[in-house]
C-alpha cells in the first residue's frame, strides 16, 4: 500500500463524517450524539455565565502606565479560557461516550477492512465494553491531567503565561490524535504505551489529524457531530496507516 500523505488528517476526518452519516452506521451515532448534546448545552450555559470572571482571573494585573496593554492581552486570555472550556467539554463527553465510541470504531473498521472479526451487536456486548473502555479513558485522564495542570499553573505566572495559549493549542492537537486513535488501538488490543509509541512514529500524520479534529471540534454545534466523525476518521487512520506495515 502506498504511503499516505503526511498531511492526510483532513481526508480522514472528511471520510469519517461521510461514514457516520451513512445508513449502516447512523444508528450507532444517535445515542452518543444525544448525550453529548445535553452535556454541551449544560456546559455552555454555565460557561456563558462565568466567562468574564474566568478571563479576569487569568489576566495579569498591570500597573497604570501599562494599562493600554490590557486591550492587547485581553484577546489572548479570551482564547486561553475558550481552549480550557473546550478541553473540559471534550474530556467529559469522551468519558461518557467511551463505550459507544469504542463500538462505533469496531463497526467502522469492519467497513474499512471489508471483513468482520468482531462479535455481532448486542446490548450485552456493549455493556461488556464499559469496564474496558472506561479503564482506558482513565488511562488517558492520567496522561492528560499532569500535563494540563502544568499548563494551568503556567497560565497563572505573569509574563510566562503569555505562552500558555500556544502551548494549550499544541497540547490539544496532540491529545485529539491520542484521544480518538486510541479507540481502534484499544479494540485491537494494542497497549497504551505501544499506541503512544506508534503515534510518535507517525508524528506528522497524527498532528495533521489531531489539528483538523481540534479545529472542527472548536465550532459550537458542529462539534457534536464531529465527535463521532473523529472516531470514524481515526479508525480509517488506524487501518490505513497500520496497513503500510502489512
Amino acid at each position: 500500500m502506498p504511503a499516505a500523505p503526511v498531511l492526510s488528517g483532513p481526508q480522514y476526518l472528511r471520510e469519517g463524517l461521510k461514514l457516520v452519516l451513512s445508513p449502516g452506521l447512523r444508528l450507532f451515532v444517535l445515542l452518543p450524539l444525544a448525550v453529548n448534546l445535553i452535556l454541551f448545552v449544560t456546559l455552555i450555559s454555565f460557561a456563558v455565565q462565568q466567562f468574564s470572571g474566568w478571563v479576569d482571573t487569568f489576566m495579569p494585573t498591570l500597573p497604570s502606565w501599562l494599562s493600554f496593554l490590557q486591550y492587547i492581552l485581553w484577546p489572548l486570555f479570551v482564547v486561553l479560557v475558550l481552549l480550557m472550556v473546550f478541553f473540559t467539554f471534550t474530556l467529559l463527553a469522551n468519558i461518557i461516550a467511551a463505550p459507544f465510541n469504542g463500538f462505533l470504531a469496531e463497526k467502522v473498521e469492519v467497513v474499512a477492512r471489508g471483513e468482520d472479526h468482531f462479535p455481532p451487536f448486542s446490548w450485552a456486548e456493549l455493556a461488556a465494553m464499559v469496564p474496558r473502555t472506561m479503564g482506558r479513558e482513565m488511562r488517558k485522564l492520567a496522561y492528560f491531567l499532569p500535563r494540563a495542570i502544568g499548563l494551568l499553573i503556567l497560565s497563572f505566572i505573569p509574563v510566562v503565561n503569555l505562552v500558555a495559549a500556544p502551548l494549550w493549542l499544541l497540547f490539544g492537537v496532540w491529545m485529539m490524535a491520542v484521544q480518538y486513535i486510541d479507540y481502534p488501538a484499544d479494540n485491537n488490543k494494542m497497549s497504551w504505551q505501544d499506541m503512544l509509541a506508534w503515534l510518535r512514529e507517525k508524528r506528522w500524520q497524527s498532528l495533521s489529524f489531531g489539528g483538523i479534529t481540534y479545529a472542527a471540534l472548536l465550532v459550537p454545534g458542529l462539534n457534536i457531530l464531529m465527535m463521532p466523525a473523529a472516531v470514524a476518521g481515526a479508525t480509517l487512520f488506524w487501518v490505513r496507516e497500520r496497513g503500510e506495515r502489512s
